[in-house]
């Protein structure tokens, strides 16, 4: 251990008594002094011991600006899940106003029952749990004295915190099993939710690529409608027509676009899960591979029981039925375990026999 440089100490020194009043003159507020004590602390912190490195130092340098950003998605949290809310509405909405009609005016028995089915099915999965995602708890570990074992103490909430548990700096807690924290659901993806999440992430992708391929043909006719310069007159056209077809028009770039992002996160996560590791732990577990690699040893995922296990566990698939009433139909089964405990080292047999 070793304190701050003499040198330091002197330029703080004159800091304070060049821009501070001596005493019985005007007192700086409160609010200026806590703020000068905290730049003194983080400046201290750089120099107090030999353990400092590169992370540390970017730390604490940074730190206003991860305040910062934790604060304002704090905040415009609630925003970001009114626009889900609104513009997931303003598709079904023209689904129902403008499509469904088109639907039943042109489409063979089979095909209106086919749309109507799977459109309304996938519709309900998608507002069960993204409801689920965003009003479950993540899970929290416990904050009074326990028998309940950890691996570390969070150094922001001082409290023991178990394997796999990672302090938010949003929510301003320690998750269980922290995945990230997600500003569309305003609402920290952990142990309890996990499943939610990605499931909504799964059907909103879904449902999105069923209303872009479905609805092709019709953003075609529509942009060519819109788009297209007439050597003669062109046809009459009323306010409503126009309407349709812009709604048209803006239901298919939305649902594509949104299509292409999410998907791309629903596979990056499904990946994860295959792994048997969060978001967190992808960063964590190549460090420690890399850091094991220079030593000649090969690091596996303590957490980790298999491709097909690991999804088992996930889904809470237990037996072949679940797969149907558990994966394709909403329901609310709490996850595998509490979340503060684990099974180590991976097992050769299922764990879930299916």
């Amino acid at each position: 251990m070793r304190w701050c440089p003499s040198s330091v100490l002197h330029l703080l020194r004159c800091v304070r008594l060049r821009s501070w009043p001596r005493r019985g003159r005007n007192r700086v507020p409160q609010c200026m002094s806590e703020i000068w004590a905290y730049i003194k602390l983080l400046v201290q912190s750089l120099y107090f011991n030999t353990l400092t490195d590169s992370d540390v130092v970017f730390d604490s340098i940074f730190e206003p600006v991860f305040w910062t950003v934790d604060y304002v998605t704090r905040w415009f949290g609630v925003v970001f899940v009114c626009l889900v809310v609104i513009l997931t509405s303003s598709i079904v909405v023209i689904a129902y106003v403008v499509l469904l009609p088109l639907v039943l005016n042109t489409y063979s028995p089979a095909w209106i029952a086919w749309h109507v089915c799977y459109g309304h099915w996938n519709l309900v999965m998608i507002a069960f749990h993204y409801y689920k995602a965003a009003k479950t708890s993540p899970g929290f570990p416990p904050t009074v004295k326990n028998d309940t074992p950890f691996v570390s103490v969070c150094k922001k909430c001082i409290v023991p915190k178990p394997a796999r548990t990672h302090h938010c700096g949003i929510c301003n807690r320690c998750i269980l099993k922290m995945d990230h924290h997600c500003p569309w659901l305003n609402n920290c993806v952990g142990h309890f939710n996990h499943r939610y999440f990605f499931s909504f992430c799964l059907f909103m992708t879904l449902g999105c690529v069923y209303c872009s391929i479905s609805g092709r043909n019709l953003f075609l006719d529509a942009y060519n409608a819109l788009e297209t310069q007439y050597q003669t007159p062109a046809p009459p056209y009323t306010f409503k027509d126009k309407m349709i077809n812009k709604s048209i028009i803006y239901m298919w770039v939305l649902t594509s676009t949104v299509g292409v992002a999410l998907g791309a996160l629903t596979i990056w996560h499904g990946v994860l899960i295959s792994r048997g590791e969060t978001s967190i732990e992808r960063h964590t577990n190549g460090k420690e591979t890399k850091r094991m690699a220079k030593r000649g040893k090969v690091y596996r995922n303590p957490f980790s029981y298999g491709r097909l296990n690991n999804w088992k566990i996930f889904l809470g698939v237990e037996k072949r039925s679940h797969w149907l009433t558990r994966v394709l139909l909403p329901s609310g089964h709490a996850p595998h375990g509490d979340g503060m405990t684990w099974d180590f080292l991976p097992i050769k047999k299922d764990l879930v026999p299916v």
